[in-house]
């Protein structure tokens, strides 16, 4: 199975070398088939230049740029048009996410998974030095998702997930222009009957640069996406569910 890996990226001269090469070796040093696609979400500092030096030193790393409209829903949305694996993984570009769960979710991937989701908040799952106020936040977040669509996922809002071609394909449209993707591509996943894991996974703060998340900019955006899922859910009558059996 190939893995690619979706990395957005919108100012990330300081970080994305490490991001991109620390994910690279442990692919390789896991023998896992992959590519890694950087999405360049318009930068205006020394981002491009980052990624012209990664793809002249790794042959599997690509990186395409992403022009206005910008955002992060944007850009993955640029990226899931390019991928070439037979799944996705979305990954941050700030090294808040750990490569060796990439492995982790390959691995369940091939266990024949539709989906695999990381989640933070789980036996064995951990975070460093998570701001607390957008921790409450997150919680609460997490818990009305969890309460409202009657799943077992309790880190919905997290970005870092993974996703067969199918999945992706049959979750069109998606209508996110911004951070609120991170919940409609796993809520329309499971809304539309996809299968899927839940694995304890490990995050940590950036070092440097500046979190793109703006929380007061992001409420209303993600209370839509949710709703919007889940009156799909209770008022589409099974139009959209996946009519294919899993892998």
């Amino acid at each position: 199975m190939k893995l690619s890996i979706l990395i957005p990226a919108h100012n990330e001269e300081d970080v994305i070398y490490a991001t991109v090469s620390d994910i690279v070796k442990k692919c390789n040093d896991e023998s896992i088939c992959h590519e890694v696609i950087v999405v360049d979400d318009n930068s205006f500092d020394k981002t491009p230049l980052v990624l012209k030096k990664l793809s002249d030193e790794y042959g599997t790393v690509k990186f395409i740029r992403n022009e206005p409209p910008n955002g992060f829903g944007f850009a993955i949305k640029k990226g899931l048009k390019y991928f070439s694996g037979d799944a996705v993984a979305i990954v941050m570009a700030d090294q808040s996410d750990f490569p060796d769960d990439i492995v982790k979710y390959y691995k369940k991937m091939e266990e024949g998974y539709d989906c695999v989701f990381g989640s933070r908040f789980i036996k064995k799952g951990f975070v460093i030095d998570y701001p607390i106020h957008k921790l409450i936040i997150n919680r609460f977040a997490n818990f009305f998702i969890k309460l409202l669509f009657s799943i077992h996922l309790n880190d919905t809002t997290n970005a870092f997930k993974c996703y067969r071609r199918e999945v992706i394909e049959g979750i069109q449209p998606i209508l996110s222009h911004h951070f609120n993707i991170t919940v409609e591509l796993p809520l329309k996943a499971i809304v539309r009957g996809y299968s899927y894991d839940i694995v304890p996974i490990g995050w940590k703060n950036r070092t440097s640069g500046i979190s793109k998340l703006k929380i007061k900019e992001m409420g209303g955006r993600y209370l839509f996406i949710v709703l919007y899922v889940f009156l799909e859910k209770y008022l589409s009558n099974g139009d959209y569910i996946k009519k294919t059996e899993s892998k």
